[in-house]
């Protein structure tokens, strides 16, 4: 059985990395040159990675009444880290004079929205996670350990491009 679970949750991971490369509308195309999703797919990759994360854990019915808090605070930092994301590049386009001590204060403003965003992610995991079995946690931390290696790897891979981007400008 858990072998199982975990062949679909590596499924799941696998077939929802397409849709961040998905073709057939203009944002797709957007995101393609730019190298990020637009609102549809950011929400559709989140929609795949809330779903592993269920599937894995297959819940009981007692178990279920807890799901909808940790749900809504993964969709809540998903769509805030969206937000952060778009103001960034934003700024980035933007040719202008920095001011650092706005900066820092941007900077801080930032983190602890950040922090709050966590705390309430923490805070709805807490009851789900001590009502979970042993098999349970354990495929709560491979998931978590999957996302992770996978957050590492797509890091790694954009520093790369934005570096293969800077030597072609040369």
């Amino acid at each position: 059985m858990l072998k199982k679970t975990i062949g679909v949750a590596t499924a799941l991971l696998i077939l929802s990395a397409p849709l961040a490369y998905a073709q057939g509308t203009s944002g797709a195309k957007d995101a393609q040159e730019n190298g990020r999703l637009n609102p549809t797919e950011f929400k559709i990759l989140t929609d795949a990675r809330v779903g592993v994360v269920k599937i894995a854990l297959q819940l009981a019915p007692e178990q279920q009444q807890y799901w909808p808090a940790v749900e809504d605070a993964i969709r809540a930092r998903s769509e805030a880290r969206y937000r952060r994301l778009s103001v960034f590049e934003k700024r980035m386009g933007q040719w202008r004079e920095v001011d650092p001590v706005q900066l820092y204060r941007e900077r801080a403003d930032a983190l602890a929205e950040r922090a709050a965003g966590l705390k309430k992610l923490a805070d709805a995991w807490q009851p789900l996670y001590q009502s979970l079995t042993p098999d349970q946690k354990m495929r709560l931390r491979l998931v978590t350990v999957r996302a992770l290696e996978g957050l590492g790897a797509a890091m790694e891979s954009r520093r790369m491009d934005m570096f293969d981007e800077d030597d072609s400008e040369l």
